[in-house]
């Protein structure tokens, strides 16, 4: 039999009930604002380093490298071509060897140096930290990549982990690779915030 007392009982259960389930949902929309949080300070700290000519110069906004720490156009008058890689007389492995010359300001190398190709070009260039955030992100503006992989190519890419040894005359990123690899660790694994402009 249900008597008033039951009732009164059942309405304080059920208001009990209520308000723990949302304090849980008020810590968990906290936590996440949490995270967000986290994610857009990483990215802001990794942009620091994609910004920076060792990065921003293979990440151009027109179809010709840039160089040096002040980003000037490339003097060769070089151009990008079809897969990145220079065109004609004037490809990128004519003066780019497999490795650093010797000497100061000497032409800088890697096996695999090349611009991105133009039917994807991830423009770093000019690109606020929100801006470039949502190009890393997007699949059909990053070349297909999940966000896994624009994190192994930052991580271990070869031409990537040259920046950090650019050869005499050039300055380094302003976060070492492994500081840098964190931030864009975080900013991943805390849900690949798009930084507020």
């Amino acid at each position: 039999m249900i008597t008033n007392r039951s009732i009164k009982s059942l309405a304080v259960l059920g208001a009990v009930a209520c308000a723990g389930y949302a304090f849980h949902l008020d810590g968990q929309e906290e936590e996440k604002e949490k995270n967000a949080e986290l994610s857009r300070a990483a990215f802001k700290e990794a942009y620091k380093v994609l910004m920076h000519p060792r990065c921003m110069n293979c990440h151009p906004m027109g179809d010709a490298p840039l160089q040096g720490d002040e980003s000037h156009p490339h003097i060769q008058n070089v151009k990008a071509g079809p897969e990145g890689k220079g065109i004609y007389a004037l490809k990128c492995t004519n003066c780019h060897q497999d490795k650093n010359l010797p000497g100061e300001n000497m032409p800088p190398g890697n096996p695999t140096w090349h611009l991105p190709p133009p039917d994807m070009p991830m423009v770093f260039e000019g690109k606020s930290p929100g801006q470039l955030a949502a190009q890393l992100k997007d699949p059909k503006k990053n070349g297909g990549k999940t966000l896994e992989q624009i994190f192994h190519h930052v991580a271990e890419d070869k031409l990537v982990l040259w920046g950090w040894d650019p050869g005499d005359g050039r300055t380094l990123p302003p976060l070492t690779h492994e500081e840098f690899t964190k931030q864009m660790k975080i900013w991943i694994d805390n849900g690949a915030e798009i930084p507020e402009e």
